[in-house]
């Protein structure tokens, strides 16, 4: 999961870096992701998982997750939520993060940070003697006192021989509930925050999730390991 860890990582900044105004979402950018996979040994989980098409999903705006890259042009002012797996003899790793495409609005750079400080106050709390609602109230605990809104429909999840397992992973929750967290689980932590509502709805393509009220939404994950005195972080480059 280590090394599947690091091929997700080095692919997620390798995307980033391609992400620019004029770029389409799926001729170039997933292209180069299911390239830089396979050529470091591994396989893009989400591809075929459960009839999806492609190596990554691409969330423009205010898709939260799981939209499917294609013809669309980005452009200056957008952001875009860059999410893949890869799974490497046998096991997963998973993350995500949210980047602008050009230089953000204040607001914009705003939520990007507040979700990805959340993310981190959720892995902090990813250790032996915590519970599992610990991550989740911390996460929602630091973006509703930013006034933004955590998604509820979706949580993180376990991961490992299988791209989903349990336990589910809210990104909200009453601290000190939940199921108690032993060194050695693997988890994939990843708050979904947004500007507004965090009521979402499905797309036709019944992938694509956005938001009710079409305001934003950022996405930041990473896969962990529950240590004894602090998470240890695989996604990491």
């Amino acid at each position: 999961m280590r090394r599947a860890g690091r091929i997700v990582a080095e692919t997620l900044v390798a995307l980033s870096g391609a992400i620019k105004p004029g770029k389409t979402t799926g001729e170039e950018l997933d292209r180069l992701a299911e390239k830089l996979i396979t050529e470091a040994g591994g396989w893009p989980s989400f591809k075929g998982y459960r009839g999806f098409p492609n190596a990554i999903c691409l969330s423009i705006n205010e898709a939260v997750v799981h939209g499917i890259p294609g013809s669309r042009v980005l452009k200056s002012g957008d952001i875009a939520g860059i999410d893949l797996g890869v799974k490497l003899e046998g096991y997963h790793a998973d993350a995500a993060v949210t980047v602008s495409v050009g230089p953000p609005c204040k607001e914009v750079e705003r939520l990007l940070r507040v979700t990805q400080e959340s993310l981190m106050l959720g892995i902090e709390k990813a250790r032996a003697g915590c519970r599992l609602f610990d991550i989740g109230h911390a996460i929602q605990q630091h973006a509703e006192s930013n006034k933004f809104s955590v998604v509820r429909e979706l949580v993180g999840h376990g991961v490992g021989r299988d791209l989903h397992e349990d336990p589910q992973v809210p990104n909200y929750g009453q601290a000190g509930a939940g199921m108690p967290l032993a060194q050695g689980m693997t988890l994939a932590i990843e708050p979904m925050i947004n500007q507004g509502t965090h009521m979402v709805k499905s797309l036709s393509d019944k992938w694509t999730i956005v938001t009710a009220d079409g305001k934003m939404s950022a996405h930041f994950e990473h896969t962990i390991v529950v240590g004894k005195n602090a998470a240890d972080i695989l996604t990491i480059s």
